[in-house]
Order: structure tokens, then C-alpha cells, then sequence
């Protein structure tokens, strides 16, 4: 049986499950900056200033214009969502063109054509314009594939006259048009600033051009008054639809923001990355983008922009402001504000000198080799930062997400734990949560991956195959065959008394044996399958810290085993492995430059289900 092949196999499955997503259509079909150029002292605040005012305006109307006038300069912006998109992916694609416009600065004129919106700056009054003979162009896609021979004859037939219907239909419909006609799909969008005559000229021109895409079978008119795309693929999108519950989280959202004092304004975050500059950025991962900040007080901020989709993004900022705020510990990276006004949501955290633990001890490029002793205050450091989160507040907080990746040092090589948008809290009269998994593969205790069952022991478990990784310098794979394990590597030699023969050797045996052994034993002792049988974190960092702490002897860890699977149908696996459940792969989101790590896996399910294919073994004979 080859196993790595189960392996792409899910994670096809679940980037596919991903594709299926509620789709803001933020795709960009063009971007077009002028040559012409003035100072950013002059431009830039008045951008600012004016989109200010445009960001207002769409989360009002899903559109919006303005200008603002200076001594040196006026600009002019108009955003127009397409009609077809609900009002809440309308905002994301604006944010996301709010986000990339700015490429184009400190340039007099840019505009931006996503596939689900538009938005435009200029230094003169643009908004009556209907086409430009300079700037108008159309995007040929090949993603979808060409046509050809009785394809084509269709495609010129059908799309023809789909191109005709929506124009017209468009026309007398205030600017907007959706059809389909035999496979084809298509929309016209007239820029609300265009009047009816204008808008005509619009779509006549963007219909002859688009003509010329034919054989593709997708392809969009970007022009300066309209937008006209037809596909063979269904792109669009109902505008009824909308999330009751995502609205919900929202009003907690600004209710609980504006009772606190963590008020950042957008602008004057975005002054303080130089406009998210992209030397600024210091980390990208699956929920967003970190960058560094300076403030005009001089302190450094880490800024991290978070890009969602799906109400998702309303869970993971609620999380991040309402768990942590307040908190703190010389352990625990403290969350210092938030903006939720702009165009995009934004956290502000404290900025950790050093990056995250991931790079010292995976990159080939390793920022340096950690000694020994810096190791073990890593360890222990991280054990004190997640027994705080378990019993160090009023509610008990479950990371859910403990691994390297978030795990950030500061200037000291000081642990401090990042990244808290999939913890949940525990309630004091309740034993564990029932829910969908979420977390990283490797990282991921195994009832919790099985059956859904949350509670402390799920990041005592992570805990422990952190502590193997930053002992042993590798990762632990959560899909390898069963000798390549790291923890079954490391029970084989703690079986066979020759632990310490796991230890990183980069370290080149430069560490105490006794010291080494125990960590290790600690770290089994964390990984073991049965939940009473792991201990606490207090407990952890007894053994860590005293001396004299009677460590218990470990009994064996799980491990994924492929031995199992080569007796039963590698579908019928993947069957169980998927059912009922909805997965995310993502990359490790906290403010870290390598973004290679272990697959995070997020589910929408809430109830317990099922996997044949982890053989969860219990306890063996005590060694």
C-alpha cells in the first residue's frame, strides 16, 4: 500500500471541498496604473482621506463615489460591487480591491477590476466616462479551456446572442443584467455614475470586443464606464443570500469593540505600514497576512489582516478579541487593539523580535542553531504561557493550535504563543466541548481528531509533540509511513533506553543526558493516547521546573499507521476519513516568513465522526 498517496489524495479532497466555498469573487481580471506620478507626501493622505469616505459609502450602498480637493491635488474614487453579489461578499471583494489598489500609488490614477467589484482613483472627474480607447481591454481566459470545432460554432452562436440579450436587458434595467442561455452564463454591470445613454455605449463597445476572446469560453470586457463577462462555468451569485447568524457575530463584534479600548483607526494603521507595504510583511498564512508597524509614538506593532470568505472570518476575529483581550502573561503575544471600520479587519499585536520557533528549527536556512539551553527555555516557557491559558483566568481557554509555527520569540528567545483564532473556552461546570475539529495535522490529539471531543488534553497533547520537535530538530508528519513516525522514532528508543539518540544532531551532543531524558519523557508522556493518562500542564511544568517531581513512565503514543489500510478499500477509508465533514487546509497563520508547514484542517461539522483510518493504540505493557 503507498501510503503518501493517501495522503494527496485527502488533501485534493479537501482543496476541492475549499474550491466549494461561498466565493466573494476576488479574482483580478485587471489592474491598470498610470505612468503619471506625483510625491506620496501629497497623495497619500488624501487617498486615505477619500476612501475613508468610499469605504462608508459601499458598506451603505455596495457602491460608492467621492473626491476630495487639496492645494496640490484632487483626486477622484468610485467603487461599484456588481448587483448580483450578497452585500457581505460585496464587502470583502472591496476590501480586497481597497487592499491591491494601492500598488498604483504614489501614481495620479489606477483601477482595479475583480470579478465581483470595481474601484478606481483618479486626478480629474472620470465619473460620467463610459470608454477609453487607451485603457478599455479585454481578458481572454484560458483556465476554463477554448472550443473548437462543433464547440466553436456553439460558443459563436450561443454566446453571441447571450452577449445581445444581456446588453439590452442591461440597458433598461438601470445598468445591470444576469442570464444564461444553453451552458453560458453571463453579466453586464454599468457603473452606477453612468447614465442610460452612457451606459449603452458602454456595453455596445465591451460586446464587440469581447467577440474577440472566441474560442475561449470565459472572458470578461473591462471598461471604463461597465463591466461584461460571459463563461461556460455559473459564476453568479444570488444576492438574497446572506448569514443571520454572521450578522449576529458582527453586532457582538462592535458591541463588545466599542465598549473596549482597543479602537485603532484604519488609516492610521495603514500609515504605520506604509501602506502594507509588502517589505513590511513579515508573515502570510491561510487567514491573512501579518506586517510590521511603526506608530508616531515610535512603538512597534504587529499588524495582521485577516481574508475571509465565509462567516469563518467573523468566528476567528470575535475569538482573537473577546478570548484574549485583557490577558496577559510573558508567555501569551498581548493583543494591544483592532480596527473593524476600515475596509478590511485588522489586529494589532505586540511586535516579537525573533519570528516563530518553525524557522530555527525546520528552515534549510535555519536563523540560527538554538544550544540546548535555549531549547529548554522554549519548553518550558510555552508550558507556562498554555497553563496560564488552562487555569490562569476566570475561564479556561483551549489554543487548539499549539505547534512551531506559533510559537514566536522574542528578543531574548523567549516563548510567547501566537495566533488564538481557533481557541474556544471551556465553561468551569463542563468536562469537554463537543465540535468540529480544527487544528493541524501532527499536532492534533487523537480523540479530538476522531470524535470531536475538546478539552485541555488536546493541547497538552500538541504540547508534547512540540517538545519532541524542538528536542529532536524534525517535524512529525502526520502522514508518513509508520517507521518514519517522530514519535514512534522516539518510543522505539526510550523503549530500548538510547533516547537521547533522538536529540537534533546539530547540537552535537552538547546537552545534559539526564536533563535530555527527561524532556523527552515528558514529551511521550504528553502524546499518550489515553486522555487521563496525560497531565496537566501544571503538572508539566512540575516536572519540567522541580527537581525532585516523580516523573510517571509513559506508555506508547498513537500512531497513524498504514498497516491497517492495506486489508480495506482505500476509498471506502477516504469515505470515513471525509464523511459529514467539512475541511480547511491551511498554513500556519501567525506572524512567521515560512510558510511551508504543516497543513492546519478546520471543520464545519459539530458532531463526532468517525476515522478507521487511525489505529489509536492504548496502553501496552509499561516498559
Amino acid at each position: 500500500m503507498n501510503f503518501p498517496l493517501l495522503k494527496w489524495i485527502l488533501i485534493f479532497l479537501v482543496n476541492y471541498a475549499l474550491i466549494c466555498e461561498a466565493d466573494p469573487r476576488i479574482s483580478e481580471a485587471g489592474l491598470v496604473c498610470g505612468t503619471n506620478r506625483t510625491t506620496p507626501a501629497i497623495i497619500i493622505p488624501q487617498f486615505v482621506k477619500l476612501m475613508e469616505v468610499v469605504s462608508q459609502r459601499v458598506t451603505d450602498h455596495d457602491w460608492g463615489n467621492h473626491n476630495v480637493t487639496s492645494p496640490n491635488i484632487s483626486i477622484y474614487a468610485l467603487a461599484n460591487c456588481y448587483q448580483d453579489l450578497p452585500h457581505q461578499d460585496c464587502l470583502l471583494c472591496y476590501a480586497a480591491s481597497r487592499t491591491r489598489l494601492p500598488r498604483c500609488l504614489p501614481g495620479k490614477s489606477g483601477r482595479i477590476y475583480l470579478d465581483g467589484c470595481f474601484l478606481r482613483y483618479d486626478d480629474y472627474n472620470f465619473f460620467n466616462e463610459t470608454t477609453d480607447a487607451a485603457e478599455d481591454k479585454v481578458n481572454c481566459s484560458s483556465s476554463i479551456g477554448l472550443a473548437s470545432g462543433q464547440e466553436l460554432t456553439t460558443l459563436n452562436a450561443t454566446a453571441g446572442n447571450l452577449i445581445e440579450r444581456l446588453t439590452v436587458t442591461a440597458v433598461n434595467n438601470g445598468g445591470y443584467a444576469v442570464a444564461h442561455l444553453n451552458g453560458f452564463y453571463g453579466l453586464a454591470q454599468c457603473w452606477k455614475t453612468v447614465d442610460k445613454t452612457g451606459c449603452r455605449k458602454c456595453l455596445d463597445k465591451a460586446s464587440r470586443d469581447i467577440k474577440s476572446c472566441f474560442p475561449s469560453k470565459d472572458a470578461r470586457a473591462l471598461m471604463a464606464g461597465c463591466y461584461l463577462r460571459y463563461s461556460t462555468h455559473n459564476f453568479i451569485s444570488d444576492p438574497n443570500e446572506g448569514s443571520s447568524s454572521e450578522r449576529m457575530n458582527l453586532g457582538k463584534i462592535s458591541s463588545s469593540y466599542n465598549r473596549s479600548s482597543l479602537n485603532y483607526k484604519y488609516e492610521n494603521l495603514e500609515q504605520a505600514t506604509n501602506y502594507f507595504d509588502p517589505s513590511t510583511k513579515v508573515g502570510q498564512g491561510g487567514n491573512g497576512s501579518v506586517h510590521k508597524g511603526t506608530l508616531p509614538n515610535g512603538k512597534v506593532i504587529a499588524v495582521k489582516r485577516l481574508f475571509f470568505n465565509t462567516r469563518q472570518w467573523v468566528d476567528e476575529f470575535f475569538n482573537e478579541i473577546n478570548l484574549i483581550n485583557g490577558i496577559e502573561h510573558k508567555n501569551l503575544v498581548k493583543l494591544l487593539g483592532c480596527s473593524i471600520e476600515g475596509p478590511e479587519s485588522l489586529l494589532v499585536y505586540e511586535f516579537v523580535t525573533n519570528k516563530s520557533l518553525d524557522q530555527y528549527l525546520f528552515d534549510k536556512n535555519k536563523v540560527k542553531i538554538l544550544s540546548w539551553e535555549e531549547r529548554f527555555r522554549i519548553i518550558v516557557g510555552t508550558a507556562e504561557g498554555i497553563d496560564f491559558l488552562h487555569r490562569g483566568s476566570e475561564i479556561r481557554i483551549i489554543h487548539r493550535d499549539i505547534k512551531s509555527s506559533n510559537v514566536l520569540l522574542d528578543e531574548n528567545l523567549e516563548a510567547k504563543i501566537a495566533d488564538f483564532g481557533l481557541a474556544r473556552c471551556l465553561a468551569a461546570d463542563k468536562s469537554h466541548l463537543s465540535t468540529g475539529i480544527a487544528g493541524t495535522l501532527g499536532y492534533m490529539a487523537p480523540e479530538y481528531l476522531v470524535k470531536g471531543q475538546l478539552t485541555e488534553k488536546a493541547d497538552v497533547y500538541s504540547y508534547g509533540v512540540l517538545v519532541l520537535e524542538i528536542v529532536c530538530g524534525r517535524k512529525n508528519i502526520a502522514f508518513a509511513e509508520d517507521s518514519g513516525s517522530l514519535l514512534q522514532t522516539v518510543w522505539k528508543l526510550y523503549r530500548a533506553n538510547q533516547v537521547t539518540e533522538a536529540l537534533d544532531p546539530l547540537l552535537k551532543g552538547e546537552f545534559p543526558a539526564e536533563e535530555a531524558s527527561k524532556v523527552l519523557k515528558v514529551g511521550l508522556l504528553c502524546t499518550q493516547a489515553s486522555v487521563a493518562l496525560r497531565p496537566s500542564m501544571s503538572e508539566v511544568v512540575q516536572m519540567l521546573t522541580c527537581e525532585d517531581y516523580q516523573i510517571p513512565e509513559p506508555c506508547q503514543p498513537p500512531f497513524l499507521n498504514s498497516s491497517l489500510l492495506a486489508g480495506g478499500s482505500i476509498k471506502s477509508t477516504i469515505r470515513s476519513f471525509v464523511s459529514n465533514t467539512h475541511f480547511k487546509l491551511d498554513e500556519s497563520s501567525s506572524y512567521n516568513t515560512n510558510t511551508t508547514g504543516s497543513s492546519s484542517m478546520q471543520s464545519s461539522s459539530t458532531g463526532p465522526h468517525r476515522s478507521d483510518e487511525f489505529l489509536l493504540k492504548e496502553s501496552e505493557n509499561r516498559k
